[in-house]
């Protein structure tokens, strides 16, 4: 059996600037776009929680409900410094880490020696060093797997710790309400209430033909999860999977004619990152996503082994069409790139 923590800083670009300015401690600040660009707020600090700021939710919709919050651009370059230094405290303690992004990090500290093999001091001596060595707190979640590592690690948020034994497990996701499934968004939760299941338990008792018609391959993710399953190894070799770039309007596109230099501009962007990732021959698809002034948005893939601006100009023209007469608020270009398993098969050498 495993022994899994998920670690996850506590509003960690916010706390960074906290950390740094401590004028900004108790006030609600975000990390976002400004009141003039129009973006989305990436991350808040607790203050502006209480007004109900979200991560993801747009700048202008966080400003109506906390008019008073101060707005950060941020620094992504300190960012990614400090979370190298959380990183190397990791790596004390263990060399199987899955890094989810800058703030989280899944730790398999099954076999480790340190603390005498408990996960639960591991955890928390592994908290004790990030606050001494970079002045911010972490949370953590331990479990026997992936799963409920993650959702214990938001139980007692922030600053906090939540274990899970395995004696534990079957009484703690009985109960769990289907929402904190990874992968139960909004609309799941919607379909999942209106056939009169909320909690993992009343899953385990529903009818698996239904499910199955109603969620089709998710079915079996929500039958295992609701047990209590989830046999995912901690992951430490991650590839990247695309490379992307994007852009948010401050006013809205009203006319295809009107993307013209923003494509261009983006098309420069993304050459030199895939350039730069050294990812030039590991194309295997190029695409382009469209946001509308109603949030809603699509995207459009096709199959190509190189950039070609001419070929994503034709792209926009569908994606746009789709939109049937709705303006545009962003756009976002990306290249999809090959596997490590695609690249062997067609005899290159992957590094």
């Amino acid at each position: 059996m495993r022994k899994i923590i998920h670690i996850d800083m506590d509003c960690f670009f916010a706390a960074v600037e906290m950390r740094d300015n401590p004028n900004l401690r108790d006030i609600p600040i975000a990390i976002g776009g400004s009141r003039i660009e129009r973006g989305v707020i990436s991350t808040c600090n607790y203050p502006a929680r209480a007004f109900g700021v979200r991560s993801a939710m747009p700048t202008g919709q966080a400003l109506k409900l906390c008019p008073q919050l101060t707005l950060l651009r941020g620094d992504m370059e300190k960012y990614r410094s400090v979370s190298q230094q959380i990183q190397a405290i990791f790596y004390r303690f263990t060399d199987k880490i899955e890094p989810l992004s800058l703030d989280e990090a899944y730790l398999d500290v099954t076999d480790s020696p340190h603390c005498h093999g408990s996960a639960t001091l591991i955890a928390e001596r592994i908290r004790q060093t990030i606050l001494q060595e970079t002045g911010l707190t972490a949370s953590a979640g331990v479990a026997p797997n992936k799963f409920i590592a993650k959702i214990a690690s938001d139980w007692h948020k922030p600053d906090g710790l939540f274990v899970v034994t395995p004696a534990d497990v079957e009484q703690f996701v009985k109960v769990l309400p289907l929402r904190k499934i990874p992968g139960v968004g909004a609309k799941t939760a919607e379909r999942l209430t209106k056939l009169g299941l909320h909690t993992c338990n009343d899953v385990r008792h529903a009818d698996i033909a239904m499910l199955i018609k109603e969620f089709g391959s998710f079915a079996e993710t929500l039958l295992q999860r609701s047990q209590g399953i989830d046999d995912r190894p901690v992951n430490i070799e991650r590839e990247r999977k695309s490379i992307a770039v994007e852009h948010t309007f401050s006013q809205d596109l009203a006319t295809l004619a009107e993307s013209d230099e923003p494509l261009s501009t983006l098309y420069q962007k993304l050459v030199k990152r895939v350039e730069r990732s050294g990812a030039v021959d590991q194309i295997q698809k190029i695409g382009i996503k469209l946001k509308f002034n109603d949030f809603q948005q699509t995207t459009i893939e096709r199959q190509h082994r190189e950039l070609c601006y001419r070929t994503l100009s034709e792209l926009l023209e569908q994606a746009w069409q789709r939109g049937q007469g709705k303006t545009v608020r962003l756009l976002g270009i990306q290249v999809a790139l090959k596997t490590a398993e695609q690249q062997a098969q067609l005899g290159f050498d992957w590094q």
